[in-house]
């Protein structure tokens, strides 16, 4: 058995939807190796920060991301979704990749309150609650707006 505590930087960014580890960061990883009888055991923690914007007014956001990890590399491949010990050594990469990914939040938001942004003119409606326009005329109702216009 075996533990370990690296600082990685990224290469390539973690996620490209609405929130992503980007290139640069550095994630924190605490791994344990563990040899077992099919192969070597990878369980561990990743600790990183994503950037995002909120989905409902656009404020840019640091989301702490903190996911745990457990994976099995085997010796003999067997199954097509195996991870295989090549060399007597592993690859965590893709195990990183796919759970940070995964528990990366579809849709970001600076606070469950958030108010977004008005429809009609994009004013962040935090700053102004009471924010309203005019209702919107009736398009049938057109020419006589017209008629009282003249």
């Amino acid at each position: 058995m075996k533990e370990l505590d690296l600082e990685i930087t990224i290469a390539e960014p973690l996620g490209e939807a609405a929130a992503s580890v980007v290139t640069g960061s550095i994630i924190d990883l605490s791994v344990r190796l563990e040899s077992v009888h099919e192969g070597i055991l990878a369980t561990g923690e990743v600790d990183a920060d994503a950037e995002a914007l909120c989905s409902r007014c656009l404020e840019p956001l640091k989301l702490p991301v903190e996911v745990d990890f457990q994976e099995l590399f085997a010796y003999s491949g067997l199954g097509e979704d195996e991870y295989l010990v090549q060399d007597e050594n592993i690859d965590l990469e893709q195990v990183i990749r796919d759970a940070v990914v995964l528990s990366l939040p579809f849709q970001p938001v600076c606070s469950p309150d958030c108010l977004g942004l008005c429809s009609e003119c994009g004013l962040k409606m935090a700053e102004d609650p009471n924010h309203g326009h005019e209702l919107p005329i009736d398009s049938r109702w057109s020419e006589l707006q017209k008629l009282k216009e003249e």
